[in-house]
């Protein structure tokens, strides 16, 4: 059990701190590169590092506690949502001007790094909901990495910010599907805590 929790404890750091780095990769090559897309990561890897601490604290409590952490994961995440669809609407109506290849090198290299994480989650044993929204967190941003790829080839090809925006509003969209995942199953966690095992 001890060492269960020790290797718990050990991957969430490590991812923690990846995503301290991506993060500040991102809103650093977003600004300069104007791009709504990179700013949209930055933002969700800032979100993850929160919900990586919360696992954190989450690591050796109650059933009740790990709950309600998810829970506050799944707000977090749809909070973001909303965030996101704010700023693409901002630069849809006052413009923007993305730099294509600054897109594609970060959304490289945070697809990397957010693989690594992914892994590192997967290969833990028997995860708790806490651990398993974490998971989540980080495939969401594995498909997204893979969107501003797409989305930086689209902005050189066509010279527009049209696909930096396209891809903006998609990662809010996973976000608002990853966060709803996460509440449903924090739900569905608290019920199989709150029924007796003869009624289960």
């Amino acid at each position: 059990m001890n060492e269960t929790l020790s290797t718990e404890r050990r991957t969430l750091w490590i991812v923690l701190l990846l995503n301290a780095a991506i993060a500040t990769g991102f809103f650093a090559t977003g600004v300069l590169a104007d791009s709504s897309a990179l700013i949209a990561n930055g933002v969700d890897n800032l979100s993850d590092m929160v919900v990586y601490a919360l696992s954190l604290l989450a690591l050796g409590r109650g059933k009740n506690w790990k709950t309600h952490a998810a829970g506050a994961s799944g707000v977090m995440l749809l909070i973001f949502a909303g965030g996101i669809v704010l700023d693409v609407g901002r630069r849809y109506v006052e413009g923007s001007d993305p730099i294509g290849l600054t897109m594609m090198v970060m959304s490289a290299v945070a697809g990397a790094v957010n693989y690594v994480c992914l892994r590192l989650l997967q290969r833990l044993k028997e995860p708790d909901v806490n651990l398993r929204a974490a998971t989540t967190f980080s495939f969401n941003d594995f498909v997204s990495n893979g969107g501003i790829l797409i989305a930086g080839l689209m902005v050189l090809w066509l010279g527009s910010n049209w696909p930096d925006l396209v891809v903006g509003l998609a990662t809010a969209f996973i976000a608002i599907k990853g966060g709803i995942e996460i509440l449903r199953d924090a739900r569905n966690e608290n019920k199989m805590i709150r029924t007796p095992p003869d009624d289960r």
